[in-house]
């Protein structure tokens, strides 16, 4: 109670102090922009490109604005349930580092200040990131550890998952949480689902036994790793710390994790806090960052533990895991974008040959709607759309007020599906009794369904000239592209605008 009403306390004291200078007074808000982070950072990210904006338009500084700008960064933190010694820390060496190394008298100070924070955010959230530690003699075990609705039996479906997927592993899970049956059952469920073994005696045997037995199975059966999913509680106590030590000692893991409720704030790092001292851990699994609630247990966990984040849960479905880069996430909630992200999600959906193929195609004027319905198959898998584009550095302020519906490509894919195989292939045979026939076949518009065919016209004579002309004429047209509604059956006009600057671009270059 006392940490809580001093932070309280801070709030107020911060939001009575708030600068006059030129900034929104309080209980004016700022006009909402586009945050395209995980979403419990989401009001965070709001606030830090806010504040961080306003210093870069400022031709100079002074230590007076390095000061509002630090309480306005320190208010913000607190709002997101960031630990209270951890922001004091974080805005203290911000503010030093600002006020010590001459960058008030650069030529670009306020990008100064941004880089500063930006460095300190990723040392906050534990600088690089950490892969696990494999034993040279198989199987590496893995010890599972968590309170009860932490998400923690799921992370070890998707930990089973990612690795199976991105290592070649072979995967064994070891149902240890026998205090509820149906964790058992739950554990055979998502174990099925991610492809992994499931060791289980039901609630036969005491944890500790399972474990024992489960670890020989792994060595029997030649797998790679043994991932144990140990009994989860509504709060620690002294049974589940005796029990998890146990198990620790009896199958002596390589790596130890703790399942951090992202949603819980203060309270996760709490719970870390004792998870640590009771029985330890090496590294977290921060679940549930999909969320809306505040993400301050994030970015304290690492401060307050010493624990680094090793991966994290971003969404219901077993793929919705990756690797934690503390780099990544600090550019993203400045809005810096996540191009390695995108990157590293786009290779898993299209491979060399694909992009070979596209590109003959295009070069060739052979790209056809099924094509065009494959490519747009594959970057859904990668995510919704507005996360794909938040991936992309700058596009977060561009889509500010952006209507960004998913929806619409349900509608491009409809249309396209209520086409035969001849049309699809050649959209020039499209005309009036053949659009209406479309239209009603998707449950659209003939107005959709000519939006859709004229900006895929369009779209293909561009692709064409932009595979002779390089990169040059794709950043004009993604320029001038008006942004999401521009895409075929998008009921944006931008898409034609951008694609006759592109055009142009291209008959310039070829004159």
């Amino acid at each position: 109670m006392g940490r809580r009403r001093g932070r309280r306390a801070e709030r107020r004291r911060l939001s009575a102090t708030r600068p006059s200078d030129g900034r929104p007074p309080r209980g004016r808000r700022r006009p909402r922009r586009a945050t395209l982070t995980a979403p419990v950072f989401d009001a965070l990210s709001e606030k830090l490109q806010a504040t961080l904006d306003d210093v870069r338009q400022r031709g100079t500084l002074t230590e007076s604005d390095v000061n509002a700008a630090m309480r306005e960064i320190r208010l913000a933190l607190l709002e997101a349930d960031v630990n209270f010694k951890v922001v004091k820390s974080f805005t203290n060496t911000v503010k030093e580092r600002c006020l010590g190394a001459d960058v008030l008298g650069q030529l670009n100070p306020g990008q100064q200040v941004v880089g500063i924070v930006h460095e300190e955010l990723v040392s906050l959230l534990g600088g690089e990131s950490i892969e696990l530690e494999f034993s040279p003699r198989p199987p590496t075990v893995i010890l599972m550890s968590g309170l009860q609705g932490s998400g923690k039996t799921t992370a070890v479906a998707k930990l089973a998952k990612h690795l199976k997927e991105e290592k070649g592993s072979s995967v064994a899970l070891a149902a240890c949480d026998v205090q509820r049956p149906a964790a058992v059952e739950q554990l055979r469920l998502v174990g099925e689902q991610a492809g992994a073994t499931v060791y289980d005696r039901g609630t036969e045997l005491p944890a500790v036994d399972v474990a024992r037995w489960a670890l020989d199975q792994a060595k029997q059966d030649g797998k790679d790793v043994l991932i144990v999913d140990t009994a989860g509680r509504l709060h620690v106590d002294a049974e589940l710390m005796a029990e998890l030590v146990a198990i620790r000692d009896a199958v002596r893991p390589q790596t130890v994790l703790l399942t951090v409720d992202a949603m819980t704030g203060q309270d996760a790092v709490n719970v870390a806090e004792q998870f640590s001292a009771a029985a330890g851990f090496d590294g977290v699994v921060m679940s549930k960052l999909d969320g809306d609630a505040r993400g301050g247990a994030a970015l304290s966990v690492k401060a307050v533990t010493g624990k680094p984040i090793l991966f994290a849960s971003t969404g219901e479905k077993l793929g919705d895991f990756q690797v934690f880069h503390p780099d990544r996430m600090a550019q993203r909630i400045l809005g810096m974008g996540d191009v390695l992200s995108l990157v590293e999600s786009a290779q898993r959906q299209f491979d060399e040959k694909d992009a070979k193929d596209l590109e003959r195609k295009f070069r060739r004027n052979e790209f056809t709607l099924e094509d065009f319905l494959k490519q747009m198959k594959m970057i859904r898998r990668m995510g919704p759309l507005s996360k794909v584009l938040g991936m992309l550095p700058g596009v977060g302020a561009q889509l500010d007020g952006a209507n960004i519906d998913d929806r619409e490509m349900d509608r491009v894919e409809a249309i396209i599906l209520s086409m035969t195989v001849k049309e699809r292939r050649s959209p020039e045979l499209i005309k009036g009794s053949r659009r209406l026939r479309i239209a009603k076949g998707s449950g659209t518009s003939v107005q959709q369904v000519n939006q859709l065919v004229k900006n895929f016209q369009q779209m293909r004579k561009v692709m064409k000239q932009m595979t002779k002309g390089g990169m040059r004429d794709m950043a004009g047209l993604m320029g001038q592209a008006g942004g999401p509604g521009g895409l075929p059956g998008g009921g944006g006009g931008g898409n034609a605008a951008g694609v006759r600057g592109a055009s142009r671009a291209a008959r310039r270059r070829k004159r």
